[in-house]
């Protein structure tokens, strides 16, 4: 699959799948941006990485859970964004596509 782009990605959202090939992350953040929560949190979960970690922090503090998403951060060896959620899930995006 050629590297797709955080434009590209963002389109794909207009499909009825995530981009083929992307990883089990990204597919994470295309579900949770589509509104699907449970299927984002169980891709998430079952990758044991560092940026696993970060991806399941991130939809922890998406559910508004804070104290979990902070553990997952620390996992992650990231801090916690002082940014919006939207630019959070850009900068994961970025870093994993």
């Amino acid at each position: 699959m050629n590297k797709l782009t955080l434009n590209e990605f963002k389109v794909s959202l207009g499909q009825a799948s995530p981009p083929q090939g992307s990883s089990p992350l990204l597919q994470s953040l295309w579900h949770e941006a589509k509104g699907d929560w449970s299927t984002a949190h169980e891709l998430a979960q079952d990758v044991n990485t560092p940026q696993g970690a970060w991806v399941h922090g991130y939809l922890h503090l998406r559910e508004g859970d804070q104290s979990n998403a902070s553990y997952w951060y620390r996992q992650a060896h990231q801090t916690m964004p002082v940014t919006s959620l939207e630019e959070e899930w850009k900068k994961i995006v970025e870093q994993l596509l």
